[in-house]
């Protein structure tokens, strides 16, 4: 599998990073089925795992833990995890201040059975804590060695930009990574993000390039997975949602012609921009496993890309709500309305 530069860090990670969001109650419940799948992954030539403190509370650390303790897994893999989301009814418990900083790491690093991490990534914006008081305490992690670089994750370009002056005037260690959503039915950040990404250098991990199952070639309506999670981001009813129902079925026949089954050319759409370091692949069962690796050499040419900016076109979220992220000046009514 092939290998890239992680950001400008000099950490050779592999092309496709194993998510483990579904790994515990909120996919895969069975532990030792679920450490199975990692370890088919490793064995595959992937070597970055990338998981969160929030996945299934804990749960999925845990299990990334199970599966590299032990013998030299642990040193031959590029761990990741995010902080951010709440983790109690506490609302200190959450957010990117220092004080939930420096316990949510020591937490990770208790489930995950290690004592360093490879990237720490603050997993959204926080509009109630300065940029620079985050750094600060990511900096600190990074110089007592428990954490070896940082990244951010859905966050939008202007915060990218915030982020990476205050590192460069305050002395702090600046993120190295951004982790975004990208797929063929979620293309928002190419107009911004992937830019800023590239300009500063930033390693880009996306994630979701089966855009939550709609690129699976299975009926999303199902109720499994990631659309039981999220249940109104897969009502046909809704107008957005029916848009993106209309590009998959162009897109199977799209498919179809090239040879290739749905997901790997989902998967192919992703590696093809040249801003992507490795792209986040979520199995929840080893048959997941093995279709998304068998995609790994599938390689889109330039006909078939440009019918894909036909159907979907370039910078375009069929469904706003893909983005994951709703700045507080759209969400807040208050901040729109003079008093």
């Amino acid at each position: 599998m092939k290998r890239r530069i992680l950001g400008g860090t000099g950490i050779s990670v592999s092309e496709y990073a194993l998510g483990a969001m579904m790994f515990g109650a909120w996919g895969n419940p069975d532990h030792h089925d679920s450490v199975r799948i990692i370890h088919a992954a490793l064995d595959a030539g992937i070597n970055f795992v990338d998981t969160a403190d929030i996945y299934s509370s804990g749960e999925s650390e845990e299990i990334v833990g199970k599966a590299l303790k032990g013998g030299s897994r642990r040193d031959g893999v590029v761990l990741a995890t995010k902080f951010h989301n709440r983790m109690g009814e506490d609302p200190n418990t959450g957010g990117n201040s220092r004080r939930w900083i420096m316990r949510a790491v020591e937490d990770s690093l208790r489930r995950l059975g290690t004592d360093y991490l490879d990237l720490y990534q603050v997993h959204r914006p926080d509009p109630d804590t300065d940029i620079d008081e985050t750094l600060g305490a990511l900096t600190d992690l990074v110089r007592s060695g428990k954490v070896r670089a940082i990244g951010s994750s859905t966050f939008p370009a202007d915060r990218i930009v915030e982020a990476q002056w205050a590192s460069e005037r305050r002395g702090h260690a600046r993120f190295r990574t951004e982790q975004p959503p990208y797929s063929i039915l979620a293309r928002g950040i190419e107009a911004d993000v992937l830019p800023a990404a590239q300009r500063y250098g930033m390693g880009v991990l996306t994630w979701g390039p089966l855009s939550a199952g709609w690129l699976s070639g299975r009926d999303v309506t199902q109720g499994t997975g990631r659309s039981a999670l999220e249940q109104a981001k897969f009502d046909t009813t809704v107008p957005e949602n029916a848009r993106k129902l209309e590009a998959v079925a162009e897109l199977k026949k799209l498919a179809a012609d090239a040879g290739l089954p749905l997901t790997h050319l989902a998967l192919a759409f992703v590696r093809a921009h040249p801003a992507v370091t490795s792209v986040i692949i979520g199995p929840r069962t080893a048959d997941q496993l093995t279709d998304l690796l068998a995609g790994a050499d599938a390689v889109l040419d330039d006909a078939i890309l440009d019918r894909i900016d036909e159907i979907v076109p370039p910078g375009t979220d069929l469904n706003r709500a893909d983005s994951y992220y709703v700045p507080p000046a759209l969400a807040d009514p208050s901040l729109r309305r003079r008093r």
